[in-house]
């Protein structure tokens, strides 16, 4: 999934950012969405103003001299500025944090099972907000931004199963005494999200971290910020006390920050290669937890016996759905045994896709995040030609939408090729269907298991036996079956397999990463119990005096009771 790799932002002075004039450059369908976000949410803006920090409770407007700007993908309307936080207000998030952590770690569970269960329904009552937010600083179709929405409120709702899944162990190992496990918060953890889900990462780890006791840091992408500003609100109105979750912005030096703060005992990162390998290398030699779920490459093989018009419908909406910036898009499909009747329905289907501005009914794609992410995009395309590949259907000079002149577009792009170009090695994240041949089943499952990447494959076939092999012989995390996007509910693992996957991000796993175990073994001697029992008894029978006196002169067992009150008897 991936997140811009670490490059050397475009920031801009205070004195040359652009008024909210500049928001009128939006469409007639964006304007009024931006102007409702700008009006009823505090911490971000969509026509022009910026985006603040989100420290202790407060959001806060930065005193930064460096700024970036974030713009609408489908106009390159400046929408709002976030900025390169400072050391000093980074330093108050992790203090807020810190602070905050002593009291909400021995919040019972039962109250942050609360927050999140009131979380969830503010979530699905400002649902447009949020989706609006995403359209407008991402690019994405309504209906694509719902979906990042829905995505994250499943992990929200598993978290609200907290009280069931933070029970521990317990056994009596010995006479009178038990063993027993408990599940502790970690402390302060961060998480770093990329742009392509603004909504959906930010809720896989904000839900999880608090209902497990932890305070988080939350770096947003500072391409499409809002989504986050308006979650962290929510939160706020949830009942999130003060300091829980905090919001910061910027581009390396905050990345950096996060790796080396002492006080983070956590990281978890979506994203791309190079910045994931950086963060996890960096914050792991710092002694933090790292999880990273990097770059992807997914195939589906389409076999001779599949049902065709599933498969090539799954498949064009699998490769071109999002504009492709997703890191489970379904970017090659292996054709088995003769290709011409497959390549011609894929093409005839893409081109049947519409490609417009995100709030346009119909829209099937919306433009990609960036002019940069688009010339990336062309250049990976333009490869194929020059390694002996060929184009089938061209999106490069894709005509932009007649109200969006000046938006990062880039049509529905097929290509045949072979496993040893660029556009096949290379997570292209774009509107890219890379397609390869393969004699039989055999050949296919080699195909994928030589390729570095792992996330998730697919196979089309109406024969149990032939998916049973698959299912069997691919070596990914995800894997399905007449499914073009094999991404389980939260409930259960999600995660891939091979080298580019430091630490599989599992959400059911989720609970382990953010706490820590402490065992306890404990010695309560039942003698003890009768014991205090029989001092209960006698201090009904004598005065309190003696009763101190004989119990100075014993460890309250029974029989040394027994004899310090004979004793005293004696003596008197």
């Amino acid at each position: 999934m991936a997140l811009p790799r670490l490059p050397q932002l475009r920031v801009l002075q205070r004195k040359s950012f652009h008024t909210s004039a500049s928001a009128k450059a939006l469409s007639a369908l964006a304007l009024p969405k931006a102007e409702s976000i700008s009006a009823n949410w505090k911490g971000t803006s969509a026509t022009g103003e910026s985006t603040k920090n989100f420290i202790g409770g407060e959001f806060v407007e930065s005193k930064s001299s460096e700024w970036i700007d974030v713009h609408d993908p489908s106009s390159q309307t400046v929408l709002t500025r976030v900025p390169q936080t400072t050391d000093s207000e980074f330093k108050s998030a992790v203090d807020a944090a810190s602070e905050a952590f002593k009291t909400w770690s021995r919040t019972s569970v039962v109250t942050r099972q609360r927050f999140v269960l009131e979380l969830q329904h503010l979530l699905r009552q400002n649902a447009d907000a949020i989706a609006n937010s995403i359209v407008l600083e991402q690019g994405k179709t309504l209906a694509d931004a719902h979906g990042d929405l829905l995505r994250g409120l499943q992990v929200v709702e598993t978290a609200a199963g907290i009280t069931s899944n933070l029970l521990g162990d317990k056994i009596e190992v010995s006479k009178d005494m038990d063993t027993y496990t408990r599940r502790v918060p970690l402390g302060v953890c961060a998480s770093i999200a990329p742009f392509n889900f603004p909504a959906m990462i930010p809720l896989w780890t904000i839900p999880m971290a608090a209902v497990t006791g932890n305070t988080l840091i939350l770096k947003p992408s500072e391409r499409d910020p809002g989504a986050a500003m308006i979650i962290a609100e929510l939160c706020q109105r949830a009942g999130l006390p003060d300091g829980v979750l905090n919001v910061v912005h910027g581009g390396v030096p905050t990345v950096n920050a996060i790796c080396d703060d002492p006080a983070i005992r956590a990281i978890s990162f979506v994203g791309g290669d190079k910045a994931g390998k950086h963060i996890y290398d960096r914050g792991s030699s710092n002694g933090k937890r790292v999880q990273a779920n990097l770059g992807a490459k997914n195939h589906a093989i389409l076999m001779p016996d599949a049902n065709k018009n599933l498969a090539m419908n799954s498949v064009v909406g699998a490769a071109f759905g999002a504009a492709g910036q997703r890191c489970m898009a379904l970017s090659v499909a292996i054709i088995v045994g003769d290709s011409s009747e497959w390549t011609t329905g894929l093409i005839e289907r893409a081109k049947a896709l519409k490609v417009n501005g995100g709030f346009e009914s119909g829209t099937d794609l919306g433009p990609l995040i960036s002019p940069g992410a688009k010339d990336r995009v062309t250049s990976l395309i333009s490869s194929a030609l020059d390694e002996g590949g060929e184009i089938i259907l061209d999106g490069r000079n894709f005509p932009a939408p007649k109200d969006y002149p000046y938006g990062n577009f880039v049509g529905p792009t097929i290509i045949k090729a072979n496993t040893s170009m660029k556009c096949y090695q290379t997570e292209i994240f774009g509107p890219v269907l890379v397609i390869l041949e393969a004699d039989s089943l055999d050949d296919a499952v080699e195909i994928i298991n030589k390729n570095r990447y792992g996330n998730g494959a697919a196979i089309f076939t109406q024969s149990g036996a032939t998916a049973r092999r698959f299912e069997s012989e691919v070596n990914v995390g995800q894997i399905g079956v007449n499914v073009p996007i094999p991404v389980p509910l939260p409930m259960f693992s999600w995660s891939g397999n091979k080298k580019i996957l430091f630490i599989k991000t599992s959400l059911r796993r989720g609970i382990n990463f953010y706490t820590q175990n402490k065992t306890i073994t404990s010695l309560w001697k039942a003698e003890d119990a009768i014991g205090n029992l029989v001092l209960h008894l006698v201090r009904l029978s004598l005065p309190n005096n003696i009763v101190e006196e004989c119990v100075r002169e014993s460890n309250t067992l029974l029989v040394d009771l027994l004899k310090a009150i004979l004793k005293h008897k004696t003596r008197n």
